[in-house]
């Protein structure tokens, strides 16, 4: 009986792993910490600006495609947190993250680049990214920090607001940066939203009023 009761037991916990990693498949993300720094004073959150360094894989046979060491002058790449800057499954992956923290991150294939693929990542494909954190401060793009960068309350945001903004933030954090640093943030994320080109970002443009946070 004890035999009989082991082998059910057995049965019953494959079947349950099975059934995890089909889910795990279609819509989970799967994060590894590869490393932890002794101190965290701040994690990152839906709206943060984060500066990160990435690498990303194909998970089935490991070959690399794409490496941001090698993307603009080699630059970590500047992005807001959870506003689909980067695919879903980063936005998702990324979330409580500390600076100088490492993580592998899989992503299946619906949270990627889906049933088309992109470029060198081939249709319906998990793939695998290593990141590193550089920094995380919070960005203009939630609610609570849009009132405070929209000093003169006209909800719109001129590029001399956003970096006052940011270097109050970095300040702050007693990190203070030259001036070619924050405009290159600045320029970065005009780029991205300024979508009519008019040299202000309006609060529709960041779409805050139509969600409680970005």
């Amino acid at each position: 009986m004890s035999k009989l009761v082991s082998y059910y037991t057995l049965c019953v916990f494959v079947c349950s792993q099975l059934r995890y990693a089909s889910v795990w498949a279609d819509d989970e993300v799967r994060i590894e910490v590869v490393y932890q720094p002794d101190t965290c004073e701040k994690k990152s959150k839906r709206g943060d600006l984060m500066n990160v360094h990435y690498d990303g894989f194909l998970a089935k046979d490991g070959s690399q495609f794409y490496c941001s060491r090698h993307d603009k002058a080699g630059h970590p790449q500047w992005f807001v947190l959870g506003v689909g800057q980067v695919i879903k499954g980063l936005d998702m992956g990324m979330v409580d993250m500390c600076v100088g923290e490492k993580r592998k991150i899989t992503v299946p294939p619906a949270l990627a680049f889906g049933e088309k693929g992109k470029g060198p990542v081939p249709p319906n494909a998990t793939v695998v990214f290593e990141v590193e954190v550089y920094s995380v401060s919070r960005g203009p793009r939630s609610v609570e920090a849009f009132g405070e960068v929209d000093v003169n309350q006209d909800r719109s945001l001129t590029k001399e607001e956003i970096k006052a903004h940011l270097k109050t933030e970095y300040e702050k954090e007693g990190k203070p940066r030259d001036d070619p640093f924050y405009e290159k943030i600045v320029d970065d994320i005009f780029r991205k939203t300024d979508t009519d080109k008019d040299g202000i970002i309006s609060a529709k443009e960041y779409n805050i009023y139509q969600h409680d946070e970005l």
